[in-house]
């Protein structure tokens, strides 16, 4: 795989160190800029890809964009603009931006994006990916030990989170679940945000009633307070009690329609996958969504 080089020009010194911090451990290269100046300086340095966002002081996102544009035509660019500034990502395309992101952004798509981009500027086919490919590795995700509670699983969570969350502005999707490890570092479940809160509810909600209960269970004066009684009875119990233990396995050398296929079949929204035995990492839904959009902006 190609090492792409990033320019990540934004005016908040936190947001660029940790997105630096981030798309390094998705295996880019980032060189950091702090204004629309700087950028411009920096661009000697041969980006592959430039992200940029629109509001800075001094020269501002769509200022700097146009002189890119104008010195280094064939260098994309990708601008970070404000939730629903329509206006804002129309005057991007018009001055040559490749794509844009609406803020929040989902370090995910980022990274999907700038592939895109590289691709797009070095006329580089689009070629069908492996599972190992497009997977999370495992290193990306919380870990926890299988005798760990939920109160450790969600401590861990909140770190993870303070690590690599910057601002509002960022998003790291890999680090929603937290993966249970038992002997060896091999993954034994995952606890995701479904499995707490079907955890959350209590058991006999689903046991069968008579229909006379119907009018008492669904009244104001039951369901008040349940569910922080119940957050408060499973925060010490061990999360191999409510992690979802049966992830299913595929191989780093599955194609894609192999992944798909499985995903399907099962169902499954995310899948464990081993190269030569060994646990690497994780394949999600949103992995196979991407490169659909990749296959379609590339036709």
């Amino acid at each position: 795989m190609v090492k792409i080089k990033v320019l990540m020009v934004d005016d908040e010194e936190r947001f660029r160190t940790t997105t630096a911090k981030i798309l390094a451990r998705k295996g880019f290269e980032t060189i950091l800029a702090e204004s629309g100046e700087e950028a411009l300086e920096k661009m000697s340095q041969g980006p592959d890809v430039v992200i940029l966002d629109v509001k800075m002081s001094g020269l501002d996102g769509h200022a700097t964009l146009k002189i890119i544009k104008e010195r280094q035509p064939d260098t994309p660019v990708i601008m970070l603009t404000g939730h629903g500034d329509v206006p804002g990502a129309r005057k991007a395309y018009e001055t040559g931006a490749f794509d844009y992101l609406a803020k929040p952004c989902d370090v995910d798509l980022l990274s999907a994006k700038i592939q895109d981009a590289y691709e797009y500027a070095t006329k580089v086919a689009y070629i069908e990916k492996m599972a190992g490919d497009i997977m999370i590795p495992l290193e990306r995700y919380t870990r926890i030990d299988i005798d760990s509670t939920v109160r450790d699983a969600i401590a861990a969570l909140e770190n993870a989170m303070r690590e690599f969350m910057a601002t509002d502005r960022l998003m790291d999707t890999g680090h929603r679940s937290v993966v249970v490890t038992g002997s060896n570092n091999t993954v034994v479940g995952i606890l995701s945000p479904l499995d707490l809160i079907d955890a959350v509810r209590p058991e006999y909600l689903s046991v069968p009633k008579p229909s006379m209960a119907d009018t008492l269970q669904y009244s104001a004066m039951f369901w008040q307070g349940l569910f922080t009684s119940r957050v408060k009875e499973i925060v010490d119990k061990p999360v191999r009690t409510f992690m979802s233990d049966s992830l299913p396995v595929i191989d780093a050398e599955a194609n894609l329609m192999e992944v798909a296929d499985t995903m399907v079949t099962l169902p499954a929204r995310r899948m464990l996958v081993q190269a030569n035995g060994k646990d690497v990492g994780i394949v999600r839904e949103q992995e196979l969504f991407y490169e659909v959009a990749k296959i379609i902006s590339s036709s």
